[in-house]
């Protein structure tokens, strides 16, 4: 009984026409090729999520407003304006939460004696001023 290999020599494509026997001509491409040309149809069939993005929910990411030491004396017509600065003798009483700052920072130095109202303040900040919790009214500061 012949082989078919010996059955087709002499003949040039063997019997497959002129493409079917080289590489993955004749399937339209190997793998997932061609899902946004010629195999749109199918993958709309048989693959409608392959496209696009699924899953991961974007986390919400929530930011401080904050400034520093060496910020306040620079800033202090602003604050005024504001109305979250008072006197207290030779300190100044300053409410950050009016501003909408929630976050004191201890770069810098400052040439006055404060005491300050923040919702967070960082360690190098609360050595080089007083720090408060509650704002002058009593009730703590929500300013986010």
């Amino acid at each position: 009984m012949p082989s078919r290999t010996r059955k087709f020599r002499g003949s040039r494509t063997h019997g497959r026409g002129i493409k079917a026997g080289r590489g993955a001509g004749k399937q339209g491409g190997r793998g997932n090729a061609g899902l946004h040309k010629y195999k749109f149809k199918s993958m709309l069939i048989y693959a409608p999520d392959h496209f696009g993005r699924h899953g991961f929910k974007p986390q919400i990411v929530t930011y401080h407003a904050a400034t520093n030491v060496g910020d306040l004396d620079r800033r202090l017509p602003e604050f005024e304006l504001a109305g979250a600065v008072s006197k207290d003798g030779e300190t100044k009483v300053l409410d950050l939460s009016k501003v909408g700052i929630d976050r004191l920072l201890g770069t810098g130095t400052s040439q006055h004696k404060w005491k300050i109202y923040v919702e967070h303040a960082s360690d190098r900040a609360k050595a080089k001023v007083t720090v408060l919790d509650a704002p002058p009214g009593g009730a703590p500061s929500q300013a986010k």
